[in-house]
């Protein structure tokens, strides 16, 4: 049950008829792990421990750097050279007390992917390079966990959700992130952050909707963007939706399915 504290803190979500106190338990009783606290997983954690999710972990491996502090908010001036996740968790513990909050100071990879990801109801990956997202989602599939991913180009982003592991109305599977996006570019085509920069504020409009999503998915209102690729061009400051479906050649739930382990990835 929620106590006379948390019933102040979050009075703006109680008060709301698609969020409610069952909505606002629920937040509470959850689990969401953030691949990475950068741009993306900075917003993202922040706006989840203001929301009241019981259990929050980020695993990233890296430390602050004077460069980080354009867009990864949760750090500060102060934290730079301290490890990420160290940060991250004595801001989420000002913010928020009522929040456990779980470091994983190391990098995601296949031997230790499944055994993280199965531990959190929901997975956020904000990761910045296709390795990792790869990985990410390959393994939410095989740990039958949904998964919310999101990207940032210069002033451009995207954001979908996946939940390949289960069916659709209509019985079929829903669409991997294999089927959206079946192979990463060629290695140098896609320049890094820091080679071809990012709109700072950009991360912080992706990883407020990562979070909105993440929300929306714990309590159950509205549409969420299962088979729905939300598109973000801050250039224009457009916002288009694309619907894709399940390929039956993906190699994870497809008609003849290859993939049953990590072992393809390092």
């Amino acid at each position: 049950m929620l106590s006379a504290d948390e019933l102040e803190r979050y009075a703006r979500h109680i008060v709301l008829r698609e969020v409610g106190g069952p909505g606002q338990n629920a937040l509470k009783q959850a689990s969401v792990l953030a691949i990475g606290a950068g741009g993306l997983g900075a917003p993202v954690l922040m706006y989840l421990a203001a929301a009241g999710v019981g259990r929050l972990g980020v695993i990233d491996d890296d430390i602050v750097s004077l460069s980080n502090l354009q867009r990864q908010i949760i750090h500060t001036t102060s934290d730079i050279g301290k490890r990420k996740v160290d940060s991250a968790a004595a801001q989420i513990h000002a913010l928020n007390p009522h929040v456990a909050f779980e470091a994983h100071p190391m990098r995601l990879t296949a031997g230790n992917a499944l055994g993280l990801i199965a531990n959190y109801d929901l997975v956020l990956d904000g990761s910045d390079n296709f390795e990792t997202r790869y990985l990410v989602a390959d393994a939410c599939f095989l740990a039958k966990r949904p998964l919310i991913t999101a990207a940032l180009g210069q002033f451009d982003g995207s954001l979908t959700t996946i939940r390949a592991h289960e069916k659709n109305a209509e019985g079929v599977f829903n669409p991997t992130y294999r089927c959206l996006f079946p192979e990463a570019p060629p290695p140098g085509t896609v320049p890094a952050c820091a080679e071809a920069g990012v709109m700072g504020a950009l991360a912080g409009v992706l990883g407020s909707m990562m979070a909105l999503e993440a929300i929306r998915e714990i309590v159950g209102f509205g549409e969420g963007l299962v088979g729905r690729l939300l598109m973000v061009d801050t250039r224009a400051m457009r916002f288009e939706t694309l619907r894709y479906a399940r390929d039956p050649q993906n190699p994870l739930n497809g008609d003849a399915p290859a993939i049953t382990d990590l072992s393809g990835h390092l």
